[in-house]
């Protein structure tokens, strides 16, 4: 169980503090916060708010210059507080290549090797972060697990695109099955866009007849890179950190490489899950413009008569889970006890 003692050190939020560091404004207005939060809640999305993160300008979807010099910014920015993370929980990171592609193995304290495996595949509008400056939210999901995790280094966008991106993630999943682990002693674990991409990976398995995995587990998944769910139009002044406008337009134009964002090859809301998914378990909160993602792919699962549970939490914001509140403590917990009740 994990304790939020030991989370009140860690970085406010693992995905999006970085932001600050790399010149947001910041923000001229705010939208009031409810008392149906807890204090350590509002103190983090005060934090937030005054970053200005949601004044963050991405390149243009073509700038391969302009990407990399945002991403390495926030990479040098993350090596600090990720290490203070791994040296509190007492996780253990090694470098390693699977299918030829670069991942990181979590392993959690200790932790004894009983054949299950967490594959996670980061976040971070795929245009930024990876597996390194995610491993601290790595780390905490391990944490509530119990479990072994292998994070995905994929190429971020634009150096690779929707389907260079999508093919590394597949041959890791693959290296895993040749190195004797099963799939379905397998969960995959995404955040963001690294829930898209877990969601496209699931369906291209299934598809070729390889398998799936024992269970997902989706915090925020961006899985409609179009921006049309009514969250989008009804939520953009409170959401704290995200900007459709502002960063994410010109990140999936960067990874869809000119398919329509509707096409199920980028966003997988719109793919079929009639023929099978595995059991899945969607985290969200209630104060981001993504939350429609979240509650359309849940209702795209049961109309498909699929195992699937949303897990919705009061006034929080996009990907909480790696903060300093009790409420990130409870979605932690709960996924923790998902994962294991799954893969036994």
């Amino acid at each position: 169980m994990l304790n939020l003692a030991r989370m009140t050190r860690s970085i406010p939020t693992v995905l999006l503090s970085v932001l600050m560091s790399a010149g947001a404004a910041m923000a001229a207005e705010t939208v009031p916060l409810p008392d149906t939060i807890s204090p350590q809640a509002k103190a983090v999305i005060e934090f937030l708010q005054s970053a200005g993160l949601k004044q963050l300008k991405g390149p243009a979807p073509d700038d391969l210059a302009g990407w990399k010099a945002l991403h390495d910014a926030q990479e040098k920015a993350l090596e600090g507080p990720n290490k203070a993370v791994l040296e509190q929980f007492g996780a253990t990171v090694t470098d390693a290549v699977i299918g030829g592609v670069p991942v990181i193995d979590i392993r959690p304290k200790g932790w004894t090797d009983d054949g299950r495996l967490i594959v996670y595949v980061h976040g971070g509008a795929f245009t930024l972060f990876s597996a390194h400056s995610m491993a601290g939210l790595g780390a905490l999901v391990t944490d509530a697990a119990g479990m072994r995790m292998i994070s995905i280094d994929y190429t971020n966008p634009p150096a690779a695109q929707w389907d260079k991106v999508q093919a590394q993630v597949d041959a890791v999943l693959k290296g895993i099955v040749a190195q004797g682990t099963p799939i379905n002693r397998v969960a995959l674990f995404g955040d963001s866009a690294g829930g898209n991409l877990v969601m496209r990976a699931v369906l291209k398995l299934r598809d070729e007849g390889a398998g799936m995995p024992a269970a997902v587990l989706l915090f925020s998944p961006w899985a409609d890179l179009s921006n049309s769910g009514d969250t989008a139009i009804t939520l953009p002044e409170a959401d704290p950190t995200l900007s459709y406008a502002g960063l994410l337009a010109n990140s999936a134009l960067a990874y869809a490489g000119g398919l329509d964002l509707k096409d199920p090859r980028v966003s997988p809301l719109f793919g079929d899950f009639s023929k099978g998914f595995p059991p899945t378990l969607i985290q969200d909160g209630t104060r981001t413009i993504l939350l429609s993602d979240s509650v359309r792919t849940y209702r795209a699962l049961k109309a498909a008569r699929q195992d699937a549970v949303i897990d919705l939490y009061e006034g929080m914001w996009h990907v909480f889970q790696g903060a300093p509140a009790p409420e990130a403590a409870e979605a932690l917990a709960s996924a923790g006890a998902f994962l294991r009740q799954r893969l036994k």
